[in-house]
């Protein structure tokens, strides 16, 4: 049987305002106009994987305010099991301000609200409550805090599953949280900083020029790194997975891309989709590479991401054969409107309310 999708990571509403110019400090510029969407790299890799057709569900978290329901109802019009998707009382949903000029450069202000207040202990909570993970994957980012990383990684693999690590943004992230993903995603700046922190300087100003070279150096100084791999991804030169034992090269489809936003949010995605129905990472990363190329044909984050057709379409797969419809069997009883909704692949249950009480810590330097 084919597994589920975890994704843990952060959900954003982006406040987009396109201007002829972008301010200098203190100058208001006018005539711009506005656009509001759904965002955060956990929201937009959780719908990536729900399209091309994987149950999905969704671990983070949302303030008590109209822009968390919006959240909420957005992830769940996408087939995204919301269900541990928890709303923190007084806390704001996070919020992206973004102002973009003529020439498309931007400035970008995030105000990470609820998603600083994921804890560990809600995500340990929520992940234990899916019982054993046996062939599901567990996939993270970095927009919530580093402890909450580790502990979903180290929660998902205890339990069984593949765990993956998209280390967005990589900055203070460590050799002891990276050591727990099974499949590390970095792009090249990533890799960088990655190889920064855990090599020294030199390795970083290696990894813009040989970034299978220093991914190597990575995985090797790295405790207990068999079977694992890093998965380079180099925009439109496609990916590298590497491995101790060697380095698998995956060309990017030829597109005429227009919008790269999201792309990195639709590879990562496409790869848990594809491991999680038992690929080989040779595939699944290939199918990935697919996944992101197809998302720049269209502007956007979350509206580039492809759906399973479309996706089936670009890489010359047949869609699946239409199952016949189950022949219906009288019975006395009147059906209740429950019974006639379709059942959700992953039980829904009711909506988490900060489940777990949270001491005040103090500052929290990794948040």
């Amino acid at each position: 049987m084919s597994g589920r999708v975890i994704v843990v990571g952060s959900v954003n509403v982006d406040l987009v305002v396109r201007a002829a110019r972008l301010p200098s400090i203190g100058e208001t510029v006018t005539g711009g106009t506005f656009e509001r969407h759904h965002g955060g790299k956990g929201g937009n890799q959780s719908v990536a994987a729900a399209r091309l057709g994987r149950p999905t569900l969704f671990v983070g978290a949302v303030g008590d305010d109209a822009f968390g329901a919006e959240a909420r109802q957005a992830l769940a019009a996408e087939h995204v099991d919301v269900s541990r998707l928890v709303t923190i009382p007084e806390a704001a949903t996070g919020v992206a301000v973004i102002l973009v000029d003529a020439q498309g450069e931007n400035m970008i202000g995030v105000a990470s609200g609820a998603n600083a207040d994921l804890v560990p202990e809600m995500v340990a909570e929520a992940i234990g409550r899916l019982g054993p993970l046996d062939g599901d994957v567990v996939l993270a980012c970095h927009e919530i805090p580093t402890g909450t990383v580790a502990e979903a990684l180290r929660v998902g693999r205890a339990a069984g599953a593949t765990t993956v690590l998209n280390p967005a943004p990589a900055a203070g992230l460590d050799a002891g949280t990276v050591v727990l993903a099974d499949v590390l995603t970095p792009n090249r700046s990533e890799l960088t900083l990655l190889a920064g922190t855990i090599l020294g300087d030199a390795a970083a100003h290696e990894a813009a020029d040989d970034p299978v070279g220093v991914a190597k150096r990575l995985l090797v100084a790295l405790p207990a790194t068999d079977g694992h791999a890093i998965v380079v991804t180099l925009g439109a030169l496609g990916a590298r997975i590497v491995r101790r034992e060697g380095v698998v090269e995956v060309p990017a489809p030829s597109v005429a891309a227009i919008d790269s936003t999201g792309a990195g949010d639709a590879f990562n995605g496409a790869l848990a989709a594809a491991i999680a129905e038992r690929r080989s990472l040779e595939d699944a990363c290939r199918r990935a590479v697919a996944a992101g190329a197809l998302a720049t044909t269209q502007a956007g984050a979350r509206e580039g991401m492809p759906g399973a057709s479309a996706f089936r379409a670009f890489l010359g797969e047949p869609d699946p054969e239409p199952r016949a419809p189950a022949v219906a069997v009288p019975d006395s009883r009147a059906a209740t409107s429950s019974e006639q909704e379709p059942r959700s692949p992953i039980a829904p249950e009711p909506e988490l309310r900060s489940p777990i009480p949270e001491p005040d810590p103090g500052p929290d330097p990794e948040a």
